[in-house]
């Protein structure tokens, strides 16, 4: 089995339709991924998941250099930013579209899929 990085991507449309959401239909929103959480879960493709705190609040750390440069995020300044994200199994690339396109109306966003480099053998 191949991991897949199923990203929730949002932009300022994004932003202004959920702040014009009432509480009630974000409460549809969250039921609706914890349901599809459960579900990558008892079908055994869940690796991991989160949602992440808001763009303003990321640090950008730069050790290139002879010294270490701590700013404030976002690294990019771009429309778009990963609001959450998804790690799952899945045999192959259609098998990951199948689980973001659940993923994809549960959380009422669009979702980016990503395969992971595969580990070097040893």
């Amino acid at each position: 089995m191949s991991q897949y990085f199923l990203a929730v991507n949002h932009d300022p449309a994004d932003e202004a339709r959920m702040a014009e959401m009432t509480p009630a239909q974000m409460q549809e929103v969250f039921a609706a991924v914890d349901a599809f959480n459960t579900e990558v879960k008892e079908q055994g493709a869940w690796v991991f998941a989160g949602g992440l705190q808001p763009i303003e609040m990321s640090t950008v750390v730069d050790n290139t250099g002879a010294q270490p440069v701590i700013t404030d995020g976002p690294y990019a300044e771009s429309k778009e930013y990963l609001g959450g994200f998804w790690v799952i199994e899945a045999p192959d690339l259609d098998g990951a579209l199948v689980w973001a396109q659940k993923g994809s109306k549960a959380c009422a966003g669009k979702v980016e899929v990503r395969p992971f480099q595969d580990e070097p053998e040893a």
